[in-house]
């Protein structure tokens, strides 16, 4: 009887310590709280964006400075890169995955497939495989986005492949697009911002 209860006991702690491991840490600011600083940065959020400071960004509120140069970039990254959108969402599923980020993975998996990305990459991407049949394009910016997050630099021969399809501006954009979204996914894991309902990752290696 004693044992049982030992069981259940520490059964139960853990069960509190899981959820509290859960919680988020980074409240969303309503913006009826928002400060001054944050009122300005919610306000130019929604002039670029055309929608309130949503995901990643709301964790950042609280350094409404970092969320504002954040959205700034990302303005150009997520939509006006060099290597184009259906591109840089292949870049976007490779980093998320990286970091098994759940919200970002969430947001921009049904954007990847709209883009022209094939369910069969995504989901390859997911399971931590490499896709086959993917464009001679999609294989450049699988390979150097995976070479780059995973061995933290890109070898010659795919430096070189990247180079001449996309030009210096294309490498330049690339490494910054899988940057970015690396940082998102830091501020996200940081917070333990939650996810919500859609697609998620399991973790890997399992």
């Amino acid at each position: 009887m004693i044992c049982r209860l030992t069981v259940f006991t520490l059964l139960g702690a853990m069960l509190i310590t899981s959820q509290t491991f859960a919680q988020q840490r980074l409240p969303t600011i309503p913006p009826d709280q928002y400060n001054a600083e944050q009122k300005k940065a919610s306000e130019e959020f929604l002039a670029a964006r055309k929608v309130a400071v949503f995901g990643p960004f709301e964790p950042m509120m609280y350094s409404p400075d970092v969320m504002s140069l954040a959205r700034s970039m990302g303005d150009y990254l997520r939509f006006h890169s060099s290597i184009g959108n259906t591109l840089s969402e292949l870049v976007i599923l490779i980093t998320s995955r990286e970091w098994s980020q759940d919200y970002e993975w969430s947001l921009h998996y049904p954007i990847a497939l709209k883009a022209g990305i094939s369910k069969s990459t995504a989901d390859a991407i997911a399971d931590g495989r490499r896709p086959s049949g993917m464009s001679a394009d999609e294989e450049i910016v699988y390979d150097f986005t995976t070479e780059l997050l995973k061995n933290r630099r890109v070898s010659d021969a795919t430096f070189d492949r990247a180079e001449q399809r996309f030009g210096k501006k294309g490498t330049v954009d690339m490494a910054a697009i899988a940057g970015y979204y690396g940082f998102l996914a830091m501020q996200l894991n940081m917070a333990r911002y939650q996810a919500g309902d859609g697609p998620r990752l399991s973790r890997f290696p399992e």
